[in-house]
């Protein structure tokens, strides 16, 4: 339980009007989670959702034989298990933390009645699920239509988007999932983008030098989702 005047830093959380924020408020709890901790396994029960305040989690589908791929990211713009609010509990895919960090949980059980007892917060909920299926949705079109330095620039700047900061702890095992490719894929795709001094890499971590220029580089990939992402969350409700 929070306080009904908490300050709310996930930005899902700080548009609900206020009646729906006193509601949950009864039922949010603090939580801290550190890198790899699992949020969400693949064809279980979803018992709770996380709206993250730092942080990073990272949504991945899995093949056979290893073959792992990132295909959403959740970080203070939004929450965890989408599905809830689309009435469906299980787990599509993986989730767990990329980025350390703190958040709000809520078990589904109270989500599910405040859905219930409030359009708004309804509406606010079903719409973050739908800007979410666009983000998915314009990874597919880039993981299948740029060059993989342009996929990497798009990544980069999604996750300052979330964090607010230039530095971004990350290593070279954990880009390759993220981006479906071997570990040399990621290192030369790095090398491109120090050449062009737009990051700087250091060992677990990646210094942003030059956001526009990312932006620039990955050729379109980045923006049409997040345009769309501010269109769906600042419509009147």
């Amino acid at each position: 339980m929070i306080d009904k005047d908490y300050a709310h830093h996930n930005k899902l959380l700080a548009i609900l009007k206020p009646e729906d924020q006193a509601f949950l408020a009864e039922h949010l709890e603090p939580v801290s989670y550190v890198q790899k901790d699992e949020i969400e396994q693949p064809g279980s029960i979803i018992e709770s959702v996380i709206f993250p305040e730092t942080g990073l989690l990272s949504v991945v589908a899995h093949l056979p034989e290893g073959r792992d791929i990132e295909v959403g990211i959740v970080g203070r713009d939004g929450m965890s298990g989408t599905g809830v609010v689309q009435f469906d509990e299980i787990a599509a895919f993986s989730t767990f933390v990329q980025i350390e960090g703190r958040g709000l949980k809520l078990d589904v059980k109270s989500l599910r009645v405040a859905l219930a007892q409030s359009i708004s917060l309804n509406i606010i909920f079903n719409r973050y699920a739908r800007s979410f299926a666009i983000q998915i949705a314009s990874t597919a079109l880039a993981n299948g239509r740029s060059r993989l330095e342009e996929r990497l620039a798009r990544w980069l700047v999604m996750v300052q988007d979330r964090i607010d900061s230039d530095k971004i702890a990350i290593t070279h095992e954990f880009l390759s999932v993220m981006l479906g490719v071997r570990r040399s894929g990621v290192t030369d795709a790095l090398h491109i983008l120090e050449g062009r001094g737009l990051v700087r890499a250091n060992r677990g971590e990646i210094v942003i030098r030059d956001r526009e220029g990312l932006i620039v580089l990955g050729d379109g990939a980045y923006g049409m989702a997040e345009l769309e992402y501010q269109r769906i969350m600042g419509m009147p409700s």
